[in-house]
């Protein structure tokens, strides 16, 4: 089935219709992604017996394979499409998240669950792959330069939005049902999206509507770039060495801000939960606020100016609050700070994936994919460095070493050299 432009929607209903199917899909995805620190810190590490060291290698078991997928993944995007690459995230990565509940109706073995654990959140890393270059691929493809800040802010505020659901929700699925039958319901809701994803994307990707380049194209899109191009690109490795400091400090968060509340500060599960969610929910509105603001701001003062003044902004009072954050006493004061220093750090997120896509032209798929290995190999480090650290500076030293990382990667924008208005803007 196709459809034609005159049987379409309008092409900013379709584009935005598609933007909010996105910020589903990165929201589903990463509430299933993130499920298992949710688990990890109320069932796996202090019921089951698993150390914060071999939790976290389950967590960096997931990223490495990850990372080390990032490239072949956009490699693929660009061959077979965005939306194809999007359904088979979906189905793959559900199915693994369905085989991790599986495993605890197996065993309840520390050491063979923490086997099992590994292997299954390796392969799932793998199927995740594609998700985040597939969406900023998509975005491209459907919107205008002037906003695609703003799309791709809003998609990965979903992303964060679910793992900001996954710290109650998972948590109050754990406490209803047990933790397998958890990932099982959990891991089906992603498969039954994926298959919705399909549905409706079909006639469209099918139909001239979606690849909508005449309307929106930009030198950097109209240029052929190959991958081998991609690689060698200065900017996009300086974007790359800036998004690993980024991925550093975020994932310190995504895999132990709920244990450090717990654990460190001694919050009762609930209010640990909570407290969680909010911080996560600010990171997701600093995204959304950031593409708005990044696009506003580049209109004015044009790409290269406006761009760097919103991840120095966002990367340096992240750090700045994220120590006030370890520095603060009471539960609500330390829980602010750590959501404004979220809130500022999402603020760079549609920027990063902007350039990253512009920068890659007709590969973008790959060049999207190299500035997120760039984040991953930095994320990766993260879980199960933090926990050594900690070991020996506490935790306030440990997530004050991340916020040093976090501001360093700001000042490397002051080396990326972007093109000015006049090259990117679209009338």
């Amino acid at each position: 089935m196709s459809i034609s432009v005159a049987e379409s929607p309008p092409l900013p209903a379709i584009r935005w219709r598609i933007v909010a199917l996105l910020m589903g899909f990165a929201a589903l995805g990463h509430f299933n992604r993130v499920g298992i620190s949710v688990a990890g810190s109320e069932v796996f590490i202090p019921k089951l017996g698993l150390s914060e060291t071999r939790m976290g290698w389950v967590y960096t078991a997931f990223l490495i394979v990850y990372t080390l997928g990032m490239l072949p993944g956009g490699w693929l995007i660009d061959r077979i499409g965005s939306a194809r690459s999007l359904t088979i995230y979906g189905l793959s990565m559900g199915a693994f998240v369905v085989l991790t509940g599986v495993l605890g109706w197996l065993t309840s073995r520390s050491e063979s669950l923490w086997i099992g654990l590994l292997v299954i959140r390796g392969c799932a890393g793998l199927c995740n792959a594609p998700l985040h270059p597939a969406a900023a691929h998509v975005v491209s493809d459907l919107v205008p330069v002037r906003s695609r800040a703003t799309a791709n802010g809003t998609v990965i505020a979903g992303a964060v939005i679910g793992i900001a659901c996954s710290y109650p929700a998972f948590g109050w699925l754990i406490d209803r049902m047990n933790w397998p039958l958890a990932f099982v319901v959990s891991g089906f809701m992603l498969i039954g999206y994926s298959l919705l994803w399909r549905r409706i994307t079909l006639p469209i990707t099918h139909g001239s509507a979606w690849n909508i380049v005449s309307e929106t194209s930009s030198i950097a899109e109209a240029n052929t770039v190959t991958p081998w191009d991609v690689i060698w690109n200065r900017n996009l490795w300086l974007l790359s060495l800036s998004y690993a400091a980024y991925g550093y400090f975020q994932y310190l968060f995504f895999y132990w801000m709920d244990f450090y509340f717990k654990s460190v500060l001694h919050v009762p599960d609930v209010e640990a939960r909570w407290a969680s969610f909010w911080i996560m929910l600010a990171m997701g509105g600093g995204m959304a606020v950031g593409g708005m603001s990044t696009d506003f701001v580049c209109q004015r003062l044009g790409n290269a100016l406006g761009r760097r003044s919103i991840v120095i902004f966002g990367m340096g009072f992240g750090a700045v609050f994220g120590l006030m954050g370890v520095n603060v006493t009471g539960q609500i004061n330390v829980a602010m700070c750590l959501a404004i220093s979220m809130a500022a750090l999402g603020m760079c997120e549609g920027v990063f994936w902007t350039c990253a896509t512009d920068i890659g032209g007709k590969s973008r798929g790959f060049s999207g994919a190299f500035m997120n290995t760039g984040g991953n190999v930095g994320g990766l480090i993260s879980p199960v460095l933090t926990p050594v650290m900690a070991k020996q500076l506490g935790w306030p030293g440990a997530i004050t070493v991340a916020c040093v990382i976090a501001a360093l990667g700001g000042a490397v924008w002051f080396a990326i050299r972007l093109p000015e208005r006049d090259s990117m803007d679209v009338k």
